[in-house]
């Protein structure tokens, strides 16, 4: 909206740059051009307004798809008016020359023209297309079709209007209709969560398995490693007990030997002495075989004293003594004889 004040029964007007500002005094163009400032007489005056800056116009109505379902569309069209001259001619973009406003509204009316041209060719594309590929691709096809449809809209260049872009932003199927087809989708990605869980607990219980197995195997592999140190044990213990029992044999052999052999020397040296005696004794009584009874017996009691203990004092009888010297007087006269 330009701003006009007053002064002394003059009138400024100010404009901004996007505002294209046409003023007519009795009926010649005086003023043309956008962000215009200048004094004007408000009862020559005739003042228009056109914004030149891209506007935005939010488009939302509703379609009928080829099989019966009612859906939302909900685009936006930016455009601009890029012959302001022309737009002014054929819209009412008057502004009133107290209050800078427009007498009219003719934005509403260049949005009414956008919109229902809009609506004509989405209707078109939806009309021929089934609910779910509305739903699935139908946005592009829609913005497409309404971008073709206002590029050859003959009434938008001979207002001056430009289209510059078109968004679509949704298609919505009505709210019974979009919770019945959520259904089947929140069904899939609920069995695909429990696939995933379920996967998910599969693997967590394959890992246990394997790592009870590892663990089963580990515990075999030790037994089967104690086992073979147990063999190994008694192995060594019977070859240490054999070695033993060999070399005990062999202790007992030589023992046995040297035994023997000590016997042998004991029975020969028995023998060898048993022989010296013998011969001694022999000899002996070789020696004293030529030797009178009297000397015989002197021998043998001396023999006898020898081994008789020591006798410190001894008592003769007057019988012993007797028949002592009886004996001994035999002696003597054996003996006389002898010699005579």
């Amino acid at each position: 909206m330009a701003d006009i004040t007053r002064r002394l029964g003059a009138h400024h007007l100010r404009s901004a740059p996007t505002a294209h500002i046409r003023h007519h005094k009795r009926g010649r163009l005086v003023h043309d051009g956008p962000g215009l400032s200048f004094w004007f007489r408000p009862l020559s005056a005739a003042l228009s307004e056109v914004p030149v800056d891209d506007r935005e116009l939010a488009v939302t109505f509703h379609a009928r798809t080829a099989d019966f379902q009612d859906v939302a569309v909900q685009a936006t069209v930016t455009y601009r008016i890029s012959d302001p001259a022309l737009a002014a001619s054929r819209l009412d973009f008057a502004v009133d020359p107290d209050t800078g406003s427009w007498r009219g509204a003719p934005l509403e009316q260049l949005g009414s023209l956008l919109t229902e041209s809009a609506q004509q060719n989405a209707l078109d594309v939806l009309a021929r297309t089934p609910l779910a590929e509305a739903l699935a691709d139908g946005v592009s096809s829609v913005r497409e079709r309404i971008s073709e449809g206002l590029a050859g809209e003959p009434r938008l260049p001979a207002t001056g209007i430009e289209v510059v872009a078109v968004r679509v932003i949704a298609i919505r199927p009505e709210p019974e209709v979009e919770r019945a087809l959520r259904t089947p989708a929140r069904e899939r990605i609920q069995q695909e969560a429990d696939r995933a869980t379920y996967e998910r607990r599969a693997v967590a219980v394959q890992r246990e398995r394997a790592i009870a197995e590892n663990e089963l195997t580990s515990r075999i592999e030790l037994a089967r490693q104690e086992q073979e140190l147990v063999e190994r044990r008694g192995a060594n213990a019977r070859r240490e007990a054999e070695e033993n029992a060999a070399a005990d044999a062999v202790r007992a052999e030589a023992e046995a030997a040297r035994t023997e052999r000590l016997a042998r020397a004991e029975a020969e040296s028995a023998r060898t002495v048993g022989e010296a005696r013998a011969a001694a004794q022999a000899s002996w009584l070789a020696a004293h075989s030529t030797v009178d009874a009297a000397t015989l017996h002197a021998l043998a009691a001396t023999r006898l004293a020898e081994n008789v203990p020591r006798i410190e004092s001894l008592t003769l009888s007057p019988d012993v003594l007797t028949g002592l010297l009886a004996k001994l007087g035999q002696h003597g006269g054996h003996h006389g004889d002898a010699r005579s």
